[in-house]
């Protein structure tokens, strides 16, 4: 099956290995270097290479040394343009037998590139240097690289990238030393220093990852017996407070993790805090997850995220969804597994709660895509150009969840569904799939490890309802362990029925939630969102009572927002929707960074363009250039409906 948003030619020829030489240039704002491929013809007689680009400048390529001609196609809106270049007869050969190439590409991105986003030092922790970082996920590689950009095909990697700042990549660094001396002990933001790294295991592109900025590290504990290492890198500034964070669990999820799968193979598990504008709670790259700084709420509450991009080492960098079509493939399992990690470290409880939290958004999204019911689908089938960022929601993650947890019940519980998880991860590790290769494995596994009774269980599922059904619900009703909502369901209840009260101080004090941690409280403040709004008297002290309206913690801060905007023609949403904006943006007195990330920004702009159309739209036009490249392209494309916007206004 041919993946439908690139328009290399991987089928014929492809990419085995890539060596990068770059140079990052902080004063342009562009990487430029060359790219030399490694490639594996796949089709005898092929005579050319084909290659996806966007928003990139080709200088010169070169077939086995020797110069050769290329050219670049027209630009396709969501593609870019195809960078062809021809080989010739001396190195196909008549009979086009010669199976390996080796292709140089020099070339430098521009400053319109999608995949990098350059902040200037102010908008950084410390605000003494800029800083770079990279989201190539799911189709950006290209901005990044003349590339095979595609998940079907996976290579391995080497790079040497020259800097005036620390360099961070997806690969194992060589050189210099991360506990040596920051930039190899030059004077950072002036002396140039080459920073080595290569990457072994095999990686589809969207994994390729770069960031460069004032950064340093600092190891985590790792468990006795471990051949891997981990660590956690940030701003000088935040580096500490970071370390702090995630010191107490990431190695926990991970060595957990191999208990029910497979060994870690990707020898190094490091974070990277980024700046604000990071459009994603968590990147998966390679040895390398981004996150985002809204997890730093300095108790440790939000941390679990981290779960979810460990399990990605093995569901989605190890197991590969072959193409967009089958992104469910990587989310559904990393959150199915996720969760079940939540059980195993704490409770089944927490398993349940998780399920229960992911429900309210991805109702949220059905709801979302109700004009656009194929986007509703957990296998979408894409057309050829088609953007995926199209169809970014929650519903691969949860959806995808809830059909592996349907699962896993049809066949008899964990006992009989956690044998065929491991199996399927020795199975496809270091593979792209397919979600029909993953249906005929289940099946085959049950037929020759299972029993009847396995097989006549999978029969009972209805399987195109949970691929490619569409409508508002799940196919099956799902129900969860439900005790840890109970306090919080009851606490919800409670505001509701008081909702006529006027002696608020009688009824509820800060006590109230002492015993609630944050994912309790969130799902107090979503269940109170099923009640009519309540009155502006009633939020003012929500939001005070309880510190909701200038907490940390972005999670809880969103719902208290949307608790606020509930009723976009209601007194207390006009008050709220400037607040809420000046939170999204960074200009609330108490956290005063921008909320980057696209679960916060999204939701928030949509909220208050229903109660003051002119506040969203000015206040967006005047900070969007603060928010990363995805973020905007996606609060843009949602603008007609949402914004009131035209792309030739943004």
């Amino acid at each position: 099956m041919l993946d439908p948003t690139t328009q290399s030619n991987y089928l014929d020829i492809a990419t085995r290995h890539l060596s990068l030489e770059w140079t990052v240039d902080f004063a342009v704002q562009t990487i430029s270097g060359k790219a030399v491929y490694e490639l594996e013809v796949r089709k005898e007689g092929v005579r050319e290479v084909i290659l996806d680009t966007a928003d990139v400048t080709v200088e010169s390529a070169e077939v086995e040394g020797e110069p050769i001609e290329f050219s670049l196609g027209a630009v396709h809106e969501v593609m870019g343009s195809a960078l062809r270049i021809t080989l010739p007869d001396a190195v196909t050969g008549n009979q086009g037998k010669k199976k390996n190439i080796r292709l140089t590409v020099k070339y430098a991105t521009t400053k319109n590139t999608t995949a990098l986003q350059w902040l200037d030092k102010e908008q950084t922790q410390g605000g003494k240097f800029p800083f770079l970082f990279s989201q190539c996920q799911p189709i950006y590689a290209r901005n990044l690289v003349p590339i095979q950009d595609t998940p079907s095909m996976k290579f391995t990697y080497d790079a040497h990238v020259t800097a005036v700042l620390p360099v961070l990549m997806s690969a194992i660094r060589v050189s210099p030393s991360s506990t040596g001396p920051p930039h190899d002990g030059k004077e950072i933001g002036k002396d140039k220093v080459t920073y080595v790294y290569r990457q072994p295991v095999p990686i589809p592109s969207y994994l390729l990852a770069i960031a460069s900025g004032n950064v340093r590290y600092k190891p985590l504990p790792v468990p006795e017996g471990k051949e891997w290492t981990s660590g956690v890198w940030a701003e000088e500034e935040l580096v500490d407070a970071a370390e702090w964070e995630f010191r107490e669990d990431t190695t926990k999820f991970l060595a957990a993790e191999e208990k029910i799968v497979t060994p870690y193979r990707f020898g190094v598990y490091d974070l990277l805090v980024l700046p604000p504008s990071f459009p994603y709670g968590g990147m998966e790259n390679a040895c390398l997850t981004f996150v985002t700084p809204t997890l730093l709420t300095g108790d440790r509450a939000l941390v679990d995220v981290v779960v979810h991009e460990i399990t990605h080492s093995w569901f989605g960098n190890g197991i590969t969804h072959t193409n967009a079509s089958h992104f469910w493939l990587n989310e559904g399992w990393t959150t199915y597994i996720e969760r079940l990690l939540l059980q195993i470290i704490y409770t089944p409880a927490h398993r349940g709660f998780s399920f229960l939290i992911g429900s309210k958004g991805l109702y949220d999204d059905l709801k979302r895509y109700e004009s656009q019911p194929k986007y509703q689908r957990l296998q979408i089938d894409f057309e050829y150009g088609e953007d995926p960022d199209d169809a970014y929601s929650s519903i691969p993650y949860d959806k995808g969840a809830n059909f592996l947890l349907y699962i896993e019940r049809t066949l008899g519980g964990l006992d009989v569904f956690l044998p065929y998880v491991k199996n399927y991860v020795e199975t496809f590790m270091g593979k792209s799939i397919t979600t029909q290769n993953w249906k005929d494995h289940l099946y085959a596994y049950y037929r020759a490890h299972g029993t009847k009774d396995n097989v006549k269980a999978l029969d009972s599922i209805d399987w195109d309802a949970w691929l490619h059904g569409e409508g508002l619900t799940l196919p099956v009703p799902m129900e969860y362990d439900m005790s840890l909502a109970h306090q919080s369901n009851a606490l919800a209840e409670r505001w509701d029925k008081a909702r006529q009260e006027t002696n608020l101080l009688e009824l509820f004090d800060p006590s109230d939630l002492q015993s609630l941690d944050a994912n309790q409280i969130v799902v107090f403040l979503e269940h109170l969102q099923s009640f009519p709004a309540l009155p502006k008297t009633h939020i003012d002290f929500l939001g005070d009572v309880y510190g909701l309206s200038n907490t940390p913690n972005a999670e809880i801060r969103l719902r208290f927002y949307e608790i606020a905007l509930l009723d976009p023609v209601s007194p207390v949403a006009a008050v709220y929707a400037d607040r809420a904006v000046a939170w999204v943006v960074g200009k609330d007195v108490e956290h005063g960074v921008i909320k980057g990330r696209m679960k916060f920004c999204r939701p928030v702009f949509r909220a208050v363009h229903a109660v003051d159309r002119e506040l969203a739209i000015s206040t967006y036009l005047r900070n969007k250039l603060s928010f990363h490249p995805i973020a905007r392209n996606l609060i843009e494309k949602v603008s007609i409906r949402v914004l009131g916007l035209r792309y030739t206004v943004v």
